[in-house]
């Protein structure tokens, strides 16, 4: 996952122009100290010095998690992985450990605090921690180091900022500009950076060049203090201008380099947020007005964004959505918007910045934090409505990439239509439970229902936040005070108006939340009369809705376990295809789950570790944790009892790892525990005690790694 901030990014290493003296000193803070902080100016290139130089200390060991900077081998200084933690588009710090959560790619299901998991998480972990882009959050971020350094011996975080956290063990790096031409000692580096990027975007102008043209561009780079992000955007205006335009024009704005005359030189080079500000400023005054008007709306975006979010956010008159494309990429050829290779868009910090200060100057603040708000709930709408379809998949991984933006969208409403918080929060609520994001789901639930009086919202809307607040809680092992909220949701959804089918999802969402939490409470009896009822109370096929198939499905572990396996496999069968000929996948797993136990509880394990690697499959695609260490579990029994004991052992190390990230002992429906304790034992005896333990070992050790891989369950 690459860093975004303030410093000079581009693509490829080959990209990557000098710093050989600072790459040395990083690599030797890194050995000898374990807080190690890049200060700078904006702009500068602290992300990317950063960048460069985390990539060569992951070179030597294992980099693993969803923030990882390099694949290795588990060796090196780092065998626990390089991880990177992208601070910059967060507005305020209550996102700072959730974030620093992901990067390590730790989706903790438990009540506790999320501090206190990554804490136990990292634990004795031998790992380095990127955090970029600090300085807007000092406070927050020097609390949560100090607890990480007193928790964690052998972390070792590198940190880059305007300004230094201010611990007694920071060793704090100061990262200046580029050697440039006014130096005539220095190796020419802010040169070479400003021919590369000239070459790319005026590939007319490009290199070898007159002497008159070299002296032309070392003067801009002079003027311009060798600051890299000054230098791109400078260079980006070669597309319309020539070098001796620029030179001319940035020596009008900032002024003579040196003072003439004999003796010592006076410097009368300004400070180097000047530099910046004056090459910013400056790429503002050379925008069409339509650009700059697409430059601060922007800025409303605090991460990255796609063109489909731009054209509904920003495209309120003057500007209609056929204008925003092309001024995107007008603003993209200005080095002022960088397009990723996924196709993404994003500002840095410092161009945010300027943006955000002319659209509060313009007055529109407000409008385009509501419009921001009206399309990203609209995203999750379409998400719902996808659900049962080949959509599913892109659903979740969408709601997943756009998860700050969802938060921002939530905090606006929270401040100024709290029931359409608990509208978007209760439909974001399940998906968030399913990515991982437990914490925000329940805080952003518990938040807008305590925001509104129950006679002021929509009883439906009501029972649909309190459904995704009740398996937010199931899903942490808060199962009393689920089981609380599961009876109060069906008494709520029992009390509705009689209506159109629409009226039936309020019942089969609650009969779903209280059938779930008498499975995990150990009741399949019960849960099964629960989800009969409903079913016969409002009568359909099991693909109607999202809610209807939930409660075929809780139906379906309530025919397990209460041993009715043919019952079960028969429905479970049903529910498989029906979803396999819809492009379905989260009940398509559960169903493959439930016929993976099935079959080993018939004595057919073959059978099952087919079902377990469909399962598992499933689960890749949603990018679920939770349900990937259930997989993996059976996939170890199937394994062990086909007397595979070495792959079994692997795989319940794998699982292990996997039950690691998400904070949880294994878990599951009570029926689960015998099958491992009894196949566990059984591989264990294959194997012997020794054996067992080497390859259980190989599995966890892997297991981090495996969990980024194309097929995370292979061991």
């Amino acid at each position: 996952m690459l860093g975004h901030g303030d410093g000079y990014e581009a693509a490829g290493s080959a990209s990557f122009v000098g710093r050989t003296g600072e790459l040395a000193l990083i690599e030797r803070a890194l050995r000898e100290d374990r807080l190690i902080t890049l200060t700078g100016p904006g702009g500068v290139g602290k992300t990317r010095l950063a960048r460069r130089a985390a990539g060569l200390a992951g070179a030597a060991g294992t980099a693993g998690g969803a923030g990882a900077t390099e694949p290795a081998d588990a060796a090196g200084p780092f065998p626990d992985g390089v991880h990177w933690a992208d601070l910059s588009p967060l507005p305020d710090e209550r996102l700072l450990v959730a974030t620093v959560a992901d990067a390590l790619d730790l989706a903790d299901h438990t009540a506790r605090t999320p501090a206190a998991a990554v804490r136990q998480w990292i634990g004795g972990r031998r790992l380095l921690l990127v955090l970029d882009c600090c300085e807007h959050l000092v406070t927050a971020v020097r609390s949560l180091v100090r607890e990480l350094l007193d928790a964690a011996p052998h972390l070792v975080l590198l940190v880059t900022s305007r300004q230094p956290l201010a611990l007694a063990e920071e060793r704090v790096l100061d990262i200046g500009p580029l050697p440039h031409a006014i130096d005539p000692f220095g190796a020419e580096e802010a040169l070479a950076l400003f021919t590369r990027r000239a070459a790319a975007a005026a590939p007319g102008q490009a290199p070898p060049w007159t002497e008159a043209r070299l002296a032309a561009a070392r003067s801009v780079c002079a003027r311009l203090e060798g600051i890299p992000l000054a230098l791109e955007l400078a260079a980006a205006q070669l597309a319309d201008h020539t070098i001796e335009e620029l030179a001319v024009r940035l020596a009008r704005r900032i002024g003579p380099l040196s003072a003439p005359g004999p003796g010592p030189a006076a410097p009368l080079q300004p400070p180097r947020h000047r530099a910046l500000r004056t090459a910013i400023g400056w790429s503002h005054e050379w925008c069409a007005p339509r650009e700059r008007l697409l430059w601060l709306r922007l800025s409303v975006f605090g991460g990255a964004f796609d063109q489909a979010a731009a054209r509904a956010v920003c495209s309120a008159a003057p500007l209609t959505e056929t204008d925003v494309p092309p001024l995107l990429d007008a603003l993209v050829a200005k080095s002022v918007v960088r397009r990723g290779a996924d196709g993404s868009y994003r500002m840095l910090d410092t161009i945010r910045e300027y943006g955000a200060l002319w659209r509060d100057e313009a007055g529109e603040r407000e409008a385009l934090r509501e419009a921001h708000a009206a399309y990203f709930t609209e995203l999750v709408r379409a998400a719902e409505r996808d659900w049962l379809g080949p959509a599913q998949r892109i659903g979740y991984r969408r709601v997943e990439a756009v998860h700050g933006d969802l938060c921002a969208a939530l905090d606006h409403y929270l401040a100024t239509a709290p029931e359409r918080a608990l509208d978007l929060a209760s439909r974001a609520g399940f998906y968030w439970a399913c990515c991982g994001h437990l914490h925000a789901a329940r805080g952003y639930l518990e938040r807008a229902l305590a925001a509104v009086r129950p006679e002021e919202v929509d009883p439906r809307i009501r029972v649909r936040a309190l459904w995704a607040l009740g398996v937010t809680l199931l899903l942490q092992g808060e199962q009393e005070q689920a089981h609380r909220i599961a009876v109060g949701c069906e008494a709520l959804a029992a009390g509705l108006d009689e209506g159109p089918e629409g009226d039936a999802r309020p019942a089969l969402d609650a009969a779903y939340l209280l059938g779930l939490s008498h499975l995990l409470a150990g009741r399949p009896l019960a849960a099964r009369i629960v989800s009969d009822n409903a079913l016969e109370a409002f009568p359909g096929t099991p693909f109607d809705s999202g809610p209807r198939i939930r409660c075929h499905l809780v139906r379906v572990f309530a025919l397990t376990g209460t041993g009715l396996f043919t019952d079960a496999r028969g429905e479970a069968e049903l529910l498989s295809a029906g979803c396999t000929e819809r492009g379905e996948h989260w009940t398509r797993a559960y169903a493959d789950y439930q016929l993976a136990l099935i079959c080993l509880f018939e004595g057919r394990p073959a059978e099952s570790a087919v079902h377990a690697r469909a399962m598992l499959e499933g689960k890749r695609e949603l990018g679920d944790s939770f349900g990937t260490a259930l997989g993996l579990d059976l996939l170890a029994a199937a394994r062990a009892a086909t007397g595979d004991g070495a792959g079994a052992a692997r795989a319940y190390g794998t699982g292990h790892a996997y039950w690691q990230a998400v904070g949880h002992p294994q878990r599951g429906t009570p029926e689960l525990a015998s099958v491992r304790e009894e196949f566990e034992r059984t591989a264990r005896g294959a194997l012997g005690d020794q054996a067992y333990e080497a390859a259980f070992r190989e599995g966890v050790r892997h297991g981090h790694v495996l969990r980024t891989r194309p097929h995370p369950y292979e061991s």
